[in-house]
């Protein structure tokens, strides 16, 4: 049986106008309740913002300097430590947001000024949090059903926007995240002294995505065809932009994932 875990951070939320992404938090939270900052974001006007930074400072201060330097220190392996970083960001960027667009065909933005991380006692990213909750979904989308008088201006002031297709969504996912995750990959390979290439880093995204399209329909007993094919296009839009997210061994026969 499996038994859901209070977790204080999320006991100790006030959620003052419930919102879209608080209703599909919720759904991801239920896929793993043992520990359920697993999935989903929390929203940061809900939160009291002790241990809480924004992830564009990883830019400007020395927060991944000295990540990497505990990470190395530990490991005593400066390959292995800068791929724990690296990870760590494909994670809270990308890695994050999609079982909710596989799921769900929704995203919260996924831009660098709109992340900001949570860190633990000893300063390692344990949650992700958004300053703006609006989401971006399909036509499709339950939300939509009842409100077809409505227009635009309206939906996003009730956290909502609609994308026209679904390559319009995994588009802006796979953009919003590679604007992300460019210039902190840079800064990892800086302050590891390159001990992994950024290209390393992008294949750690693309292992990311094939590792949720197959775990997440799993988790939730949902379509597999449907997480990989949205996989597969978020993973062919960040190809699209140059990005070396996919692996150099070809795919076994019979695996529908290409990476």
């Amino acid at each position: 049986m499996t038994l859901a875990v209070d977790d204080p951070l999320i006991e100790g939320m006030t959620i003052a106008r419930p919102l879209p992404l608080h209703e599909s938090n919720r759904r991801l939270r239920a896929l793993y309740p043992e520990c359920p900052r697993m999935y989903g974001v929390a929203v940061m006007a809900d939160v009291a913002r002790r241990r809480w930074w924004p992830l564009r400072d990883a830019l400007t201060t020395d927060r991944l300097a000295l990540m990497f330097a505990s990470a190395a220190a530990e490991s005593a392996n400066r390959t292995a430590a800068a791929h724990q970083i690296a990870a760590t960001l494909a994670h809270v960027v990308v890695g994050r947001v999609l079982p909710l667009v596989m799921l769900e065909g929704r995203a919260w933005d996924t831009g660098l000024e709109n992340l900001w991380v949570h860190a633990d006692s000893e300063g390692a990213i344990d949650w992700v949090g958004v300053v703006d909750p609006t989401v971006r979904a399909l036509p499709d989308d339950p939300f939509f059903e009842d409100r077809t008088d409505l227009g635009a201006a309206h939906f996003a002031r009730d956290g909502m926007v609609r994308l026209p297709s679904e390559a319009a969504l995994t588009t802006w996912v796979a953009h919003r995240s590679h604007r992300a995750l460019h210039p902190l990959f840079e800064t990892v390979f800086d302050v590891s002294g390159g001990a992994i290439s950024t290209s390393s880093m992008w294949n750690i995204v693309g292992a990311a995505v094939v590792g949720a399209a197959t775990h997440i329909p799993l988790l939730a007993r949902s379509s597999e065809l449907k997480s990989m094919f949205r996989g597969q296009a978020v993973l062919d839009a960040l190809v699209g932009f140059g990005l070396p997210v996919r692996g150099g061994h070809r795919p076994r026969e019979g695996k529908g994932l290409l990476n």
